[in-house]
């Protein structure tokens, strides 16, 4: 049974990719939730394949279902097509587009087949990352969600230097009792 390995590349930037093996006997829908996988993207958007050539033309759609679009030949849909069947040559690549809205396109390109199945793997597969994904619905903080903005984490306006304890006097001439200004002083508003 043929191993294929193909690389999801961001299409705005080529050094944002994602490997994914797959049997050539599993469907499009398959590649298609491994790849909003590898990228943390949720699958609630519409989603079509197109087979491609070297120069990233648009050719057959191979879509999740028939769109309300269109069409100069019937799409052929992800869940009765295998991706063995849609190989023509051993550089075959795809052109991926997802939630067309916001039309997020990934390149994908055939980079190798093997014979041999790898009995750890359950395929499909995600066999590397590189680079940070874009983010689906705004901006992903690079550090991740558990670390807060500097600011947010250390309120730095609240003491003059920003670095005073609780009942630490840091110099400051604030007087409770007269609302924190000095006798004689003008407040302004």
């Amino acid at each position: 049974m043929a191993v294929l390995k193909f690389r999801a590349y961001f299409e705005e930037d080529d050094s944002i990719y994602r490997d994914i093996v797959i049997k050539h006997t599993q469907s499009f829908r398959e590649l298609h939730q491994m790849i909003l996988k590898s990228y943390e993207f949720d699958s609630k958007h519409a989603a079509t394949f197109y087979r491609s050539n070297d120069n990233w033309q648009r050719g057959r759609e191979i879509s999740l279902e028939k769109y309300d679009k269109e069409y100069k030949a019937d799409p052929l849909l992800m869940d009765d097509t295998t991706i063995g069947s849609e190989i023509r040559d051993p550089n075959q690549k795809f052109i991926y587009v997802y939630d067309f809205a916001k039309n997020w396109t990934f390149l994908v390109e055939l980079i190798n087949v093997s014979k041999e199945e790898n009995p750890r793997l359950e395929y499909p597969s995600i066999t590397r990352t590189e680079g940070i994904p874009p983010s689906q619905y705004g901006t992903k903080s690079l550090l991740g969600d558990k670390f807060v903005d500097v600011e947010e984490k250390y309120d730095l306006g609240k003491e003059r230097d920003g670095f005073g304890e609780e009942g630490e006097d840091n110099g400051d001439t604030d007087n409770e009792e007269d609302g924190g200004h000095e006798e004689g002083e003008e407040q302004e508003f």
